[in-house]
């Protein structure tokens, strides 16, 4: 079966078998940041952004992406690079496995909500794994970062 989408920005067209899935299908196109952890959509270090959506590539079938957007990280650096600092100054870091789940989440998240509460901030990423951290370094570095940005914002404001 032949399947096209767009992988981070460009498009890709592959033949793939029925049973092909979308983590094998972007892993094989050069997205590393994906990652194999339960294999039962439990951790989230296989999140991808489906038409802006985060989904879990492992229970996803490649061809249901056929003529849809795909963002992984590799393709959103430069929205990453805002926050991704903030979490590892709390910490939150420590091997970095679960990291990639954590921050296609975390843009997800602040498109749709650009300025969630701590409840609203743990509901989002309660799908990530994280056998290191505790989960609270990421909270703390994700609030870090927004306090910074309304304060910099607050900044333009006023000047």
């Amino acid at each position: 079966m032949e399947i096209q989408l767009k992988l981070n920005g460009r498009p890709v067209r592959d033949s793939i078998d029925a049973d092909t899935l979308l983590i094998d299908f972007v892993r094989a196109h050069g997205c590393a940041s994906v990652k194999r952890g339960c294999e039962t959509s439990n951790c989230g270090l296989c999140t991808v952004l489906l038409d802006g959506k985060p989904v879990l590539s492992c229970s996803v079938l490649a061809a249901r992406a056929d003529g849809h957007e795909v963002q992984t990280l590799e393709g959103l650096q430069a929205e990453a690079e805002e926050f991704v600092s903030f979490i590892a100054d709390q910490g939150a870091e420590q091997c970095g496995f679960c990291n990639p789940g954590y921050v296609m989440n975390t843009i997800a998240l602040l498109r749709e909500n650009p300025d969630p509460t701590d409840d609203e901030i743990r509901a989002y990423l309660a799908g990530n794994l994280c056998r290191c951290s505790g989960y609270e370094g990421q909270l703390r570095g994700i609030r870090a970062f927004l306090n910074a940005r309304n304060q910099a914002k607050e900044g333009k404001d006023c000047g």
